[in-house]
């Protein structure tokens, strides 16, 4: 995932919708953008992970997807599985600490497989 500086420009060229737009709707509109940004105006509002979602499922929009507003490092595992591409997190967040949430999310949520599971403590077999 890309990380973009609270402070840096977002690409010029990409389609910028709020959480409440209907993707769907605007379809044509959004495969003529290389890139779309989706907004979270609150942390505690989840409509654009729904836009992401629908936006790779439905649409199966191949350009770049990036969150910006209140973003989280929290959210970042959650975005990812979304099929965001690159965020701008909220100018209190520290990259480590997001880059530590994904990093512990590649290495621990259901990656033992199964003939290892007794040899990684917690896990059960």
């Amino acid at each position: 995932m890309q990380f973009i500086a609270p402070e840096a420009s977002l690409p010029a060229d990409a389609l910028q919708l709020p959480n409440d737009a209907d993707v769907l709707a605007r379809a044509d509109e959004i495969r003529g953008h290389a890139a779309v940004v989706l907004h979270f105006p609150k942390w505690t509002d989840g409509r654009a992970y729904s836009q992401a979602v629908l936006l790779r499922g439905r649409l199966r929009y191949g350009g770049a997807i990036h969150a910006t507003g209140e973003v989280l490092a929290d959210m970042l595992p959650l975005l990812r599985r979304c099929g965001f591409d690159a965020v701008q997190m909220r100018a209190d967040q520290k990259l480590e600490t997001a880059q530590r949430a994904l990093g512990w999310f590649d290495t621990h949520y259901q990656t033992v497989p199964p003939e290892r599971s007794a040899a990684v403590p917690g896990v059960l077999p």
